[in-house]
């Protein structure tokens, strides 16, 4: 890789040197997002699934946390947004969940219930020290002259 971009820079002068800037920062950025997207972190909706499955304790199933979801956020999701980051959050090991029996109704359907891990608790604990500490030193009163 590196030698191509010696290459661009040697065939197209200025602009290739720019060029290889450009590739540079870009790289830079990937492994940046690589780095913060990595098996520990998590997103913004997911944070606030797991706050929600946090607040609502044990008997959590997915249409409740979708309903919690939105009037926290006032913002009406979708129910595969919510499962979908459900089930990313299971595979990460940040939830666990089990299946209910079925509702004694007919037709009734089972439900999935989810819990807060211990690693999900902690991936919790993690983020609201991040978002606290982003906070910091952040005034929302204009500046003099601005």
């Amino acid at each position: 890789m590196f030698y191509g971009l010696i290459n661009i820079t040697q065939h197209y002068g200025r602009q290739g040197a720019m060029l290889v800037r450009m590739l540079v920062r870009m790289s830079d950025l990937r492994y940046l997002f690589i780095y913060m997207t990595g098996p520990s972190s998590i997103g913004e909706l997911e944070f606030v699934v797991l706050l929600v499955v946090s607040s609502l304790g044990d008997g959590a199933y997915g249409a409740e946390i979708r309903r919690d979801v939105s009037a926290r956020t006032g913002r009406d999701y979708s129910t595969g947004a919510i499962y979908a980051s459900l089930q990313r959050l299971e595979e990460k090991g940040f939830l666990a969940s089990y299946e209910s029996e079925p509702l004694p109704v007919r037709g009734g359907r089972a439900r999935r219930y989810f819990t807060l891990s211990t690693t999900g608790r902690s991936a919790l604990r993690k983020a609201i020290v991040a978002k606290q500490r982003l906070w910091e030193g952040v005034s929302l009163v204009p500046r003099r002259g601005t």
